[in-house]
């Protein structure tokens, strides 16, 4: 089958949910949770679908950007609609779902770069998933304090609109980032430590500024923490902390595919 219909269908779910979910908060009113879950589920599948008809090749995983950059934003949002069950976060997915749309749509339309399949023993594909895991959650920790900043400037400028009437306490949202953070950053230290276990060698010419960069994000995200709880850093400050190791990993990752895929072409 081809992953066009497939595709289609989940970006148009996201779409249609993101809809629902923003006129409700316009009419400052609270979105179904339930049908909000139910909604996004059905997109995740119809992406899932769509990721592994692009994913497995016959001779092995096709992550190139776009595609990677889907799986990612698929983990994401499945992260996320597991949290919902327990805590409120349903909130960020009015941010995750136009991003599940857009990557969906451009692992599909965009044109690929230099693909190069993987097909590795199970440390390396560990590896792999606990790459991906650790980008999720700190994506996911990146969008809430996002969330947190524009709560904090209405709050202050006493003008909240119908979206921040309906988040939980300015308290509750600060811990709920701190608690991404630390799984993140949790997540991450097995990443490397699995890399540094299974992969051959960290420091060659296409690994090493992906090892480096990923490397001194660790260390930002252990700052970030270690000030928390020894100095009590909170607001704008985590904020910039948080923003700033998430685009080191970023950078690490994406940075160095772009250039290897459509620059450099190897």
């Amino acid at each position: 089958m081809h992953p066009l219909l497939p595709s289609l269908a989940a970006a148009g779910l996201y779409v249609g949910t993101t809809a629902y979910q923003a006129l409700r908060l316009g009419q400052r009113a609270v979105p179904d949770k339930r049908l909000l879950s139910l909604l996004g589920l059905f997109a995740l599948l119809a992406h899932g679908f769509s990721l592994y008809l692009q994913l497995i090749t016959p001779t092995g995983l096709g992550l190139d950007f776009f595609n990677a950059a889907s799986l990612i934003a698929a983990a994401v949002i499945l992260l996320t609609l597991l949290a919902c069950r327990q805590i409120p976060v349903e909130n960020l997915l009015l941010l995750l779902f136009p991003l599940g749309a857009l990557t969906v749509l451009m692992a599909q339309f965009a044109p690929s770069g230099t693909v190069q399949t993987i097909n590795e023993h199970s440390g390396i594909l560990a590896h792999i998933l606990l790459s991906i895991l650790a980008y999720g959650m700190l994506t996911i920790a990146m969008f809430q304090s996002l969330l947190l900043l524009l709560q904090d400037h209405q709050l202050k400028n006493k003008h909240p609109s119908g979206l921040i009437k309906n988040f939980p306490p300015l308290q509750t949202m600060e811990s709920l980032l701190f608690g991404f953070l630390w799984a993140g950053w949790g997540l991450l230290s097995l990443s490397l430590l699995s890399g540094w276990l299974f992969v051959e060698d960290l420091f060659t010419q296409h690994l090493a500024h992906k090892t480096i960069l990923s490397v001194f994000a660790w260390l930002v995200f252990a700052v970030l923490l270690w000030g928390r709880q020894q100095l009590g850093w909170r607001g704008h400050k985590a904020i910039r902390w948080t923003l700033a190791g998430f685009c080191l990993l970023m950078l690490a990752y994406f940075g160095s595919k772009l250039v290897r895929e459509f620059i450099l072409h190897i």
